[in-house]
């Protein structure tokens, strides 16, 4: 009987855990996604203004 309550209990202990590791993985995989997601609309917006500057600078280069 000993045996049959600890395993019951394992068991269930051990869902518990694997749910808040998952839980915890999946929290943090949606912040590393937050910050990518910041990084790569920051690096476009400096290549829009490289590329304005560039063409002010350079307007032979354009056609205009």
């Amino acid at each position: 009987m000993f045996a049959v309550v600890t395993t019951v209990i394992l068991y269930v202990f051990g869902f518990v855990f694997l749910y808040g590791v998952i839980r915890l993985g999946v929290r943090h995989a949606f912040e590393d996604l937050e910050l990518q997601r910041a990084k790569a609309q920051r690096e476009e917006e400096l290549a829009a203004a490289r590329d304005s500057s560039f063409m002010r600078d350079n307007a032979f280069l354009a056609g205009s």
